[in-house]
């Protein structure tokens, strides 16, 4: 079968792979002229199963009140930009902020990424792929006791996902991250998670579409996607600015940008754009920079290590598909990591931003259109593109191919949110 798969990040290069192991004509279709040169170039570099969870939670909304007049807030809303999807999305994500809800959904969350983790291991072990990575886990950094307590109930679900992991006293912080020791002060505990990973994620897409395309998946690049073509119950092509490209079955990967291109098809999905911020700055210090990598969930900013430099993640900023990059969101995620680290020279940092595609309930939205028999979507994956991008490609591979899939799918199909 001849599968046309839109979109050459991360998710989209992943989806190829696996489709192509498993014996199909991959092509694949990008605006960019390279692979994860969008939302995977820059992102924090965690490959974080055990922090799989769903922003909207019990307490969010009072949280969420407090934030919107904090300088240094993980999370910042631009009036000025306000939207219908905007609105959607906030009002989704309110509409999840129940216990029930937040069960439901971050046991999904749980079950994809800790699957996908193990599908990275498994292609890891296949290929020999190296990508900077790391495996000495990930450690959740709590500033207040109030923090420690909320882990409890985070702890619950993932002794029922039976996710190993550890709550740390300040001690056993250090023991794992000896870098901190400048911050012992600023520390009350931390949630160690050991299955959790990090590395270059860009360079990780780069090395996996190279193995690829010697399976003979076909990369177009520099290829503006203009519309999908759809007759009543199926695909019939894509119409790009280099022509109309055919197959048997098409992938949806555009991250942010995959509502648009199914507006004109009369589909509607939950996705918006929640744009996130990094830096990433030449180490100066061994002595004070993660061994791994770190979330301090003040500021809910990543740090991770790299061969010899720092990355540093953060931020959720609703303003659409916006692309500038903010000064003061700049000085949010220098300061965690000041307060944390200070082994790396922030003023050759390099900024960046990107949209992460995310849905109102975290979940990303792995499965079959409804109305299009041959129209298929892997996109949403928010903040955890990376941690879920093998095993979301291999799920919808199993899936096209009318394979049994591995773990249970039928939940993170698009029409959860209508049935």
């Amino acid at each position: 079968m001849k599968i046309i798969v839109l979109g050459a990040g991360v998710v989209g290069v992943t989806t190829a792979w696996y489709l192509a192991e498993q014996g199909h004509e991959v092509e694949v279709i990008d605006r960019q002229p390279g692979v994860a040169l969008e939302t995977s170039f820059a992102n924090a570099g965690q490959v974080s199963p055990g922090y799989s969870t769903p922003w909207a939670m019990p307490g969010l909304p009072l949280k969420a009140a407090r934030w919107l007049v904090s300088r240094h807030s993980p999370l910042v809303v631009r009036p000025a930009y306000a939207s219908l999807p905007m609105a959607r999305f906030v009002a989704g994500l309110l509409a999840n902020c129940t216990s029930h809800a937040y069960e439901i959904n971050k046991g999904r969350m749980l079950r994809i990424a800790e699957y996908s983790r193990d599908c990275l291991r498994a292609l890891r072990q296949q290929t020999g792929l190296q990508y900077e990575g790391r495996q000495n886990g990930l450690i959740q950094l709590f500033r207040t006791e109030k923090q420690v307590e909320h882990a409890h109930e985070d702890m619950r679900l993932l002794d029922d996902s039976h996710i190993p992991h550890e709550l740390l006293d300040v001690d056993g912080i250090l023991r794992h991250e000896p870098g901190l020791a400048g911050a012992r002060h600023l520390l009350v505990g931390g949630l160690r998670l050991p299955g959790d990973e990090s590395g270059d994620c860009h360079l990780f897409t780069k090395r996996l579409a190279a193995l690829a395309e010697e399976k003979g998946v076909t990369f177009r690049f520099r290829t503006r996607i203009e519309a999908i073509e759809a007759a009543a119950d199926s695909i019939t092509g894509v119409r790009t600015n280099e022509g109309r490209v055919q197959g048997d079955a098409y992938v949806l990967a555009l991250g942010s940008y995959s509502p648009r291109m199914l507006k004109p098809i009369e589909l509607r999905m939950p996705v918006y754009p929640v744009k996130g911020y990094s830096l990433t700055a030449p180490i100066t210090d061994e002595t004070r920079v993660p061994v791994g990598t770190v979330n301090d969930e003040t500021y809910k900013v990543a740090i991770t290590r790299f061969e010899d430099r720092i990355r540093i993640g953060g931020t959720a900023e609703l303003t659409g598909w916006r692309m500038t990059l903010s000064p003061d969101r700049r000085e949010t995620l220098e300061l965690s990591f000041g307060d944390m680290f200070g082994g790396a020279d922030l003023s050759k940092a390099s900024y960046w931003t990107g949209l992460r595609p995310c849905t109102p309930d975290g979940t990303p939205i792995v499965g079959p259109a409804p109305r299009y028999g041959n129209l298929w979507l892997n996109t949403g994956h928010g903040t955890l593109g990376w941690t879920m991008a093998c095993g979301s490609a291999k799920l919808l591979a199993d899936r096209i191919g009318g394979r049994r899939t591995e773990i249970p799918a039928l939940d993170l199909s698009l029409d959860r949110y209508t049935g």
